[in-house]
């Protein structure tokens, strides 16, 4: 049907319709997809979603869509995810539409027909993503009939009545009759959302087509070992028997060792609660108990039978484990024997050198009698000081030992934590160094801070107070023109004598840094006695002006100390920089030095 009067139609899709009936079948479906463009600028739930869908379908590009989705797309723009696309509008352009007029034709021509064309595009799909070889071209055949199925449910959700036509479908139960796993997983799911939609499809389905489906899901349950298609298979028969329980004794019937398959086969797989579920359902409590008296029965009959088995191979086995055991326990005595003659040996051996030693000690202490003996008694006393010094001595020797070892380990602790932080110091004062140089040079130059804005008011009364006692005198342009050149000028130097300055301060603080440092080596630094070549290495100036002033100051000062008295008088606070050289030239020969006198 088409509309008398264009006024109210959408300009986009009167377009539209006039380039779909001038083109040419090969290029319908490409222009078919600026529908998408069009739904998708309107908020969905408003008002002109609903005439958009009106206009489509009174223009037949709902027709359209139905006939183009049964062509060959390997030769069309965009192949087969085109396809994939015109059913998702086919199925967004049905959904919520309720046209007024022809109401009866849209619901038992064009929506059936929609659906057999998904059903059959789906089905296309299907076959090529079985027969493709290549990973990429099976991902996206499997993308577009993702995208199939998923109208094809869109579509029945808000058509509940297409349920029963797609449940008797033969494309239907074809594209479930699949051996492959990602498809029957996605056909299992729309198998449980038919079923979820409409409750009752089964009841309205004939016998025929529900045995088939039921053939199906037990055939995926007993042959399949995938978990997802045995959860998917297994969420199907759940739903099939919580919303049809009179199919459940139809299933016990048909199907007598479905309950041993599924315990024996699915047990442990991820889902043991659904399949609880679903064997609670299938059978009751009656059967259960006496398929679990049979069971129990049967597993008495063969515990007794290995049993059996078990006691008579033991007793044909029972003379040559009583001559194993015999062997075993003999060797285990012997060992027990040979271990306590070896101890016993070990004992005596010990005994025996404690004989010898405290033999030794004895003899050793009957010499030392004797020598006492042998000795002036005037002397005894003497040799008993001189033996007790020793083992003092000896002591002491061993008590510092320990102390300087304990205490080095210590110093020596301390002494990698002081050049660690010593270390860790420098790090960030260059660090810190690089980041103060970087914001120096890189950010722009800023006016002075802490000018508040009752200050800027004060600062400005000054200055027209100033300028108003002391008026300026009229300038010519040519005096302004030198004036204004004379400020560039200055500013200009000011700014390239900037970059000295900076240079001037950060040797300043670069200064202050390494006092700082060398302040706290010097805090930290340990004793003369303590102190070892790795720690003056430390304190060692690596400038070498800095190690020939140091080593003139310190000459100087060992030449200053040799002075005689007389020639010190007075100057006991003077400063080894402020001795002059001319006392120095001195003839040392002819001084009193440490009790010698030359003439």
């Amino acid at each position: 049907m088409r509309p008398d009067e264009s006024s109210d139609v959408n300009p986009r899709i009167l377009s539209l319709a006039a380039e779909v009936a001038d083109s040419s079948e090969q290029y319908v479906p490409v222009l078919l997809l600026q529908l998408k463009e069009i739904l998708e600028g309107v908020s969905a739930g408003d008002k002109e979603l609903k005439k958009l869908k009106q206009d489509v379908y009174d223009y037949d590009l709902i027709q359209y869509c139905v006939l183009v989705l049964k062509q060959d797309y390997s030769r069309i723009q965009g192949g087969w995810a085109t396809a994939a696309q015109l059913a998702e509008i086919l199925s967004n352009c049905c959904v919520g539409l309720n046209p007024e007029e022809e109401a009866e034709e849209f619901h038992s021509k064009v929506l059936p027909s929609a659906a057999d064309s998904l059903l059959i595009l789906a089905r296309r799909l299907q076959a090529r993503f079985t027969r493709a070889v290549k990973d990429e071209e099976k991902t996206d055949y499997f993308r577009s009939f993702r995208t199939v199925t998923d109208s094809i449910c869109w579509l029945f959700g808000g058509h509940v009545q297409l349920t029963q036509q797609v449940m008797q479908s033969g494309h239907f139960l074809q594209l479930l009759l699949t051996d492959d796993v990602e498809t029957e997983a996605v056909m299992m799911s729309v198998l449980q959302n038919i079923i979820r939609v409409n409750s009752v499809v089964l009841m309205k389905t004939d016998e025929k087509t529900v045995h088939a489906i039921l053939d199906e899901l037990v055939y995926k349950l007993s042959s399949s070992t995938n978990p997802v298609i045995g959860i998917a298979a297994t969420k199907a028969m759940i739903l099939i028997a919580n919303y049809h329980q009179s199919i459940v004794k139809s299933i016990c019937n048909r199907y007598k060792g479905l309950r041993l398959l599924l315990s024996k086969q699915w047990t442990g797989k991820g889902f043991d609660r659904e399949l609880g579920q679903l064997l609670d359902l299938l059978y009751s409590r009656t059967y259960q108990q006496n398929q679990s008296q049979r069971l129990h029965h049967a597993a008495c009959v063969i515990q007794a039978a290995w049993k059996a088995f078990q006691t008579r191979k033991r007793i044909k086995r029972l003379p040559k484990a009583v001559s194993s055991l015999q062997k075993s326990f003999r060797e285990k005595k012997e060992r027990q024997l040979l271990l306590l003659e070896r101890q016993r040996g070990e004992e005596e051996l010990r005994r025996q050198l404690q004989l010898q030693r405290q033999r030794a000690i004895r003899e050793f202490r009957q010499r030392q009698l004797d020598m006492l003996e042998i000795v002036p008694a005037s002397l005894v006393d003497r040799h008993m000081r001189e033996q007790e010094r020793k083992a003092v001595v000896l002591i002491q020797k061993q008590w510092r030992g320990h102390k300087e070892r304990k205490g080095f380990h210590l110093q020596k602790q301390a002494l990698k934590q002081f050049k660690a932080a010593v270390t860790l110091q420098r790090a960030a004062l260059r660090f810190l160094e690089k980041r103060r140089n970087a914001r120096k040079v890189l950010s722009p130059w800023k006016g002075p801070k802490g000018l508040t804005d009752a200050r800027r008011l004060e600062l400005k009364k000054q200055v027209e107070e100033h300028i108003a006692l002391h008026p300026a005198p009229l300038l010519s342009e040519q005096s302004s023109k030198e004036l204004h050149l004379k400020c560039q000028e200055m500013l200009a130097q000011r700014l390239m004598k900037r970059h000295l300055h900076r240079k001037a301060e950060q040797h300043r603080e670069a200064l202050r840094a390494q006092i700082n440092t060398d302040i706290e080596l010097l805090m930290n630094a340990p004793g003369l006695k303590a102190a070892t070549e790795k720690e003056l290495d430390v304190f060692t100036s690596r400038s070498v002006p800095v190690a020939a002033r140091a080593k003139q100051s310190h000459t100087t000062m060992l030449q200053f100390t040799r002075w005689p008295w007389w020639k010190k008088l007075g100057d006991e606070f003077m400063d080894p920089e402020n001795i002059p050289d001319d006392n120095l030239d001195i003839e040392f020969e002819s001084l009193y030095l440490g009790g010698n006198e030359k003439v």
